[in-house]
């Protein structure tokens, strides 16, 4: 199925100039990759909605732990771990 695309004149320039450059076989190829990184970044945002859901979950059902417990279990781990090293 064809589709057809007003990308105004500065996407349409930049498109062209990188045909004409070499980066890109045709137009399609470019529009193709286009196409793809924007399904990638949905892919990645999706995954950022799951995770901010399970977190709002998590706070709603009282699993969560006061910042200042973690941050002192933080220190204290890292502060062992540079002990050892030295």
């Amino acid at each position: 199925m064809a589709i057809s695309a007003d990308l105004g004149h500065r996407l349409e320039d930049v498109v062209n100039r990188l045909v004409s450059d070499g980066r890109y076989n045709s137009k399609s190829e470019v529009l193709r990759e286009g196409v793809r990184l924007v399904e990638e970044r949905e892919k990645r945002l999706a995954a950022l909605d799951a995770a901010l859901a399970k977190g709002m979950a998590d706070i709603a059902e009282g699993r969560v732990k006061p910042a200042e417990e973690v941050f002192d279990r933080l220190e204290a781990k890292y502060k062992a771990m540079a002990a050892r090293s030295r």
